[in-house]
């Protein structure tokens, strides 16, 4: 467990670039540090699914970054006594806006059109169980936001691994540098808020997001459990 911010990751080495064709080729990411964070693996169910709705999967991906933006551009307006907090959270609103430009670009390539796409259970099911006092309530989301973050990473993984468009193979391999360091990142923020060790809620929420993860879901999103 990281127990300093000082330990966050630089920014330096990200291509501002929205046109993905411009992107660096990717390079190989160890993983095992996602893994290991992580309490179960994509079953290989969802993965079918998920390449049976393609299309569901790639704008739910471009929910997913607006979303992630978002959560951070809210935390840096009710989080304002931390200046290496205001710093991280703006990078990570700066990357993953970039990120959502990136997917738009992809859908306009295929000729998606933006449809209705309503939120599944996943991250409302690990932010019921958040503290309700401060700042073990900003403890909790930055934990639950390591926990989407690795969740992405292991999931961009895998669909590269199977997916027959090589374009957009090669897009989610390039995200997994910057994806397999987030979940790092938000916990060094969290613990840097903590007096206290925040392993046993790592803990916690691992099972809770395992869970998740692995028990039957009705509805098919980019984080969601095993196909009902």
């Amino acid at each position: 467990m990281q127990s300093s911010i000082d330990t966050i990751h630089s920014d330096d080495t990200t291509e501002d670039s929205i046109d993905i064709t411009h992107l660096r080729t990717p390079i190989k990411v160890d993983l095992s540090p996602v893994y290991n964070f992580l309490g179960d693996r994509t079953t290989q169910a969802w993965v079918d699914a998920a390449m049976e709705n393609l299309p569901m999967i790639i704008q739910d991906h471009a929910n997913c970054e607006k979303k992630a933006a978002g959560t951070a551009m809210n935390l840096m307006f009710r989080y304002e006594f931390s200046y290496d907090l205001q710093r991280k959270l703006a990078q990570l609103v700066r990357e993953e806006m970039l990120h959502y430009e990136q997917v738009l670009g992809i859908m306009n390539e295929r000729g998606q059109d933006w449809a209705y796409l309503g939120a599944g259970r996943y991250a409302k099911g690990m932010l019921k169980h958040k503290r309700t006092y401060e700042p073990a309530a900003m403890v909790d989301v930055l934990i639950i936001g390591a926990f989407i973050e690795a969740r992405s990473c292991e999931r961009f993984a895998a669909l590269a691994e199977v997916i027959n468009d090589d374009r957009l193979a090669k897009y989610y391999r390039y995200l997994l540098k910057s994806e397999s360091r987030h979940f790092e990142d938000y916990l060094a923020l969290a613990q840097s808020l903590s007096d206290e060790n925040i392993d046993e809620r790592v803990a916690f929420f691992k099972n809770v997001e395992a869970d998740l993860i692995s028990s039957p879901d009705t509805e098919l999103r980019f984080h969601s459990g095993t196909p009902a």
